[in-house]
């Protein structure tokens, strides 16, 4: 049977943007089909912007898709870039009648993502490495998640996720690279070559936070987890000011020194009214390489000191929600860019981490403030 352009099309429409998430065909990127007596096809697509690095991929999905017709002999794809009209509509499209709005859209009242602002009062307790594995562990379950590197000073998340493509810019919108089926964006990804520090004052990381919330094209999001900098300063503000529903994470490691600073960015939700999700120690034991024991490297309790004061400062239960051991594969992953939930979910750090992403996941959202399009009726 020789291939029709309607077989086509409806192979083509299998396909989604790389960054989008969304069918080809839905999004005006099929820009021709045409079909050799011989069965070869030739596929013409519209690409967003000239020298998109989706390139290549949206060249083997088109390929892969139309050769799986009965009758494809070959198949040619030929790419063109979208004229300005075209980028307007497809980002009226993308976000409606009414226009670019700079508005955020978790922070709308309709919204139906979870966002969680993943904080530490000091650096180096590994949040970074939790912000990574939560948002690869839920991924993994079928979420669609997005990760903001709101630590614009210590940005790491595009390292350990494996990211080293750069935004692709759609009219005035931003389109985040994808990595382990996660949206991601960093001032890293915007900065010239080389390890540039980033030097900006308060108003500055306001507006590039932001831009990451605004600008950035995230789709329907289920999570949307943000790596904030250590401490209560000005991103730690911003994100209450401009996310004021986002649950906050508080991660600690187990000792107390540690656990005493955590405290103290935890204890910012009193002030921001934000409701803390609860309290994740990590690196909280090392399995003795020669024994069944555990070995606490950095002391026992930090992270229920911090989730037991929590609970007393703001008058509500703060759970404990895991102990993350001590495993230099986490390390590892995030310097290779692969997360240990994904590389080896058996390991106990793994299988943790996982364990509270799945318990975050099944929390459901609070209704106050959404619209239920439900209206009064006069009864007879």
């Amino acid at each position: 049977m020789a291939p029709t352009p309607e077989l086509v099309m409806a192979a083509l429409a299998t396909v989604n943007d790389p960054e989008i998430r969304r069918p080809i065909t839905e999004l005006d990127m099929v820009k021709s089909v045409d079909i050799s007596p011989e069965g070869t096809v030739r596929v013409g697509i519209f690409l967003t912007v000239s020298g998109c690095p989706m390139k290549d991929t949206i060249t083997r999905d088109v390929t892969g898709a139309v050769s799986k017709i009965d009758g494809v002999r070959a198949v040619q794809v030929e790419m063109d870039v979208m004229s300005p009209e075209q980028r307007k509509t497809l980002q009226t499209k993308l976000r409606g009648d009414k226009g670019p709005e700079k508005e955020i859209p978790f922070a709308q009242a309709g919204s139906l993502t979870r966002v969680f602002a993943v904080a530490s009062g000091k650096g180096g307790v590994g949040k970074s490495s939790v912000t990574v594995n939560l948002a690869a562990s839920m991924a993994a379950n079928g979420l669609k998640v997005g990760v903001v590197d709101a630590d614009i000073y210590g940005h790491s998340i595009p390292r350990m996720l494996g990211v080293s493509e750069r935004p692709t810019k759609v009219e005035d919108m931003i389109m985040p690279p994808v990595a382990h089926d996660i949206k991601v964006i960093s001032v890293g990804m915007f900065k010239p070559e080389g390890n540039t520090p980033v030097v900006w004052r308060g108003p500055m990381l306001d507006r590039a936070l932001h831009q990451f919330l605004a600008d950035v094209y995230w789709g329907d999001l289920d999570v949307l987890l943000m790596d904030l900098p250590p401490g209560t300063g000005d991103i730690a503000i911003s994100v209450a000011q401009r996310m004021p529903s986002a649950e906050i994470l508080v991660v600690t490691t187990p000792q107390q020194a540690a656990a005493e600073v955590a405290e103290r960015a935890g204890s910012i939700a009193v002030q921001t009214h934000q409701q803390i999700a609860g309290v994740i120690e990590n690196m909280s034991w090392l399995p003795c390489p020669h024994c069944d024991e555990r070995i606490s490297v950095f002391g026992e309790g930090g992270g229920q000191t911090v989730a037991d004061a929590l609970t007393r400062t703001l008058g509500a239960r703060v759970p404990l929600l895991g102990q993350v051991p001590i495993d230099m594969r986490l390390r590892e992953g995030g310097d290779e860019g692969k997360p240990l939930v994904l590389t080896d979910p058996d390991a106990p750090a793994a299988a943790e981490l996982s364990r509270i992403a799945a318990g975050l996941s099944k929390k459901s959202g609070s209704l106050k403030g959404m619209q239920l399009g439900i209206s009064p009726t006069r009864g007879r």
